[in-house]
């Protein structure tokens, strides 16, 4: 048993390989990957929510300045068909279906707790949902339910809305993202030793538009087991060893990280220089309704531009699915 798992890993590997070299998106669809940064309800093609509610939405700026002008095109275009019980359904339905043609085995989608706001039982009604649209459309991908919020809202709503979710028992990761400049992460400190307690994964977004040096206050600060994004990081070789030392991943989103103006190209993509120092990271879809990039198309991306090997992909893909 434990010889035929080996050879089915090397197979994919050599599969994973191929399709890269090929340039054959179909066949990388079919390799099993992770996605461990992924927001729902952005985790589809803005084609797809299209086709389910019948009518044209405007597309999303080829370039964004920061989280705010990103947020601003949200609450113009897409808010009408998200924000509500009903929006949700048919937004985390599409991500799930997205993640399963695109091959993804082990999914962190983050729903942010916000959308406990549309249910009249609350969190019991919420996790109800996630649970069976998990069921009902892609039940064989290994969906670790994760809860986020961001710095934006009030710590007493804050407060409100993620200790339920903490307490559930059903949320296995914590996530805190928004401007990373708003507020600092000491004033959530509370919410993350509760989450510790309950054993939950800790992660948060951090330089991603903050410094090196606050990746590591951050992570620090919050107890962190994981960063989202954390690229930053790459200017400092004293954090950088210090990620490597403690064994803080980071989980990178590529594409999202050219729109939003934080790295010129793929070409120069900070995750060379992260990788090389050799620090753990993943490879990620963040908002594929914003970015129209999946997990396959990152990882075809990075190898035309010539940022990693074939090889390197795959290792990068096989440390994800671990």
């Amino acid at each position: 048993m434990q010889q035929d798992k080996i050879s089915t890993v090397k197979n994919y590997a050599e599969l994973f390989q191929r399709a890269l070299q090929d340039s054959d998106i179909n066949l990388l669809k079919s390799i099993p990957k992770s996605d461990l940064h992924n927001h729902a309800p952005l985790g589809s093609r803005l084609s797809d929510l299209e086709n389910e509610v019948g009518q044209k939405i405007s597309p999303p700026p080829s370039t964004l300045t920061d989280i705010n002008e990103m947020d601003a095109y949200i609450m113009a275009n897409l808010r009408e068909h998200i924000f509500s019980s009903k929006g949700l359904e048919t937004s985390v339905r599409l991500a799930f279906r997205q993640a399963k043609t695109d091959g993804v085995h082990k999914l962190e989608m983050s729903v942010d707790c916000m959308f406990l706001n549309f249910f009249e039982d609350s969190e019991v009604g919420f996790i109800k949902l996630l649970q069976q649209i998990h069921q009902e459309e892609a039940a064989e991908i290994q969906y670790n339910p994760e809860i986020g919020f961001s710095r934006n809202i009030g710590i007493d709503n804050a407060e409100r809305l993620i200790y339920p979710c903490i307490e559930s028992g059903f949320f296995k990761s914590i996530d805190l993202y928004g401007d990373e400049l708003f507020r600092d992460a000491k004033h959530y400190v509370p919410f993350y030793k509760a989450a510790k307690n309950y054993g939950l994964k800790l992660k948060s977004h951090a330089g991603e538009f903050g410094t090196a040096d606050s990746v590591r206050y951050t992570v620090e600060t919050l107890e962190l087991d994981e960063v989202q994004h954390g690229i930053a990081a790459s200017s400092s070789h004293e954090v950088m060893k210090w990620l490597r030392n403690n064994n803080i991943r980071l989980n990178v989103c590529p594409s999202s990280n050219v729109v939003l103006g934080r790295v010129a190209n793929l070409r120069t993509h900070p995750a060379r220089i992260l990788a090389d120092q050799g620090i753990m990271i993943t490879i990620n879809s963040d908002d594929i309704m914003i970015f129209n990039q999946s997990v396959s198309d990152e990882y075809m991306n990075l190898f035309q531009s010539k940022l990693f090997s074939a090889n390197e992909l795959n290792i990068i893909r096989e440390n994800g699915l671990k």
